[in-house]
């Protein structure tokens, strides 16, 4: 998710895998649940923010799992960070390029959002 300067929102995960590296937010569907409940749900969750889930912006494998991310808009909300973040923030392209630099994001999210062409601005 970009906001209107073009930054992307990304949080620090708090668990494994990956603990402590920047990453999308986002987390499993539960049994019962659509993609889009699943990402309304989530992005409550370690962000607070309430959002509107819009297309697929990309597809992903990732070991044994299919990972999808979407296009959403903000309805409502401020950013803060909860269950499995410990951090969020909305990063603009010379700061998500530093944290890629200083292998601070998670495996593979740097290539996945260049070819989604998902990079913030």
């Amino acid at each position: 998710m970009h906001d209107r300067e073009g930054r992307l929102l990304l949080i620090r995960r708090g668990r494994e895998p990956n603990r402590g590296r920047w990453s999308l937010p986002g987390g499993r569907v539960e049994p019962g649940e659509t993609d889009e409940q699943a990402l309304v749900r989530e992005l409550a969750e370690e962000t607070a923010l309430v959002v509107n889930a819009g297309p697929l912006c990309g597809q992903v494998r990732i070991g044994r799992y299919d990972i999808y991310d979407y296009w959403c808009t903000i309805r409502t909300g401020y950013v803060q960070s909860g269950d499995d973040a410990i951090a969020v923030a909305w990063v603009n392209y010379a700061n998500f390029v530093t944290l890629a630099a200083q292998h601070e994001l998670t495996p593979s999210l740097a290539e996945t959002l260049r070819r989604w062409h998902a990079l913030p601005r």
